[in-house]
């Protein structure tokens, strides 16, 4: 686990595979904000993959959440061929031979923890690059 996100109590996860129905998988709440990374599970291999946020802080400290929050950006977020996650995780799953992905989200703006969902997600895209010297895989750009 990334240190940034040790701080976050509202979290949980859920694993995925190409035969499951994202939408009902998805455990995320539809009206908290935050990251999400997610990870290849291959036997005792775990491999980060990708990170993701939603939630944007206002000029006067407050947040705006995105309808559907962190469950809507993880099932419909485009991704790859510009569809939503629930169509393109699975097909791009069958091109790399991906069986199981977990996903791992924390909500890191609420009433109790004020942190900008996307300075985590680019502090932990920050330190995957300095140990690894490029981006999670699935990560196009930051």
């Amino acid at each position: 686990m990334y240190k940034e996100l040790e701080k976050f109590d509202q979290t949980n996860s859920f694993s995925f595979s190409i035969e499951d129905s994202l939408e009902a998988v998805c455990n995320a709440p539809e009206s908290g904000s935050g990251v999400f990374v997610v990870y290849e599970i291959d036997g005792e291999n775990k491999e980060l993959i990708m990170v993701g946020s939603t939630g944007t802080v206002q000029n006067d400290g407050t947040l705006k959440i995105k309808n559907g929050g962190l469950h809507d950006k993880i099932v419909n977020g485009h991704q790859f061929a510009k569809t939503g996650r629930k169509y393109s995780w699975p097909a791009q799953m069958k091109i790399e031979n991906i069986s199981l992905l977990e996903v791992v989200w924390y909500e890191t703006f609420n009433e109790t923890v004020k942190a900008i969902p996307t300075a985590v997600e680019g502090q932990i895209l920050q330190d995957f690059l300095d140990e690894k010297g490029t981006l999670p895989r699935w990560n196009v750009a930051f």
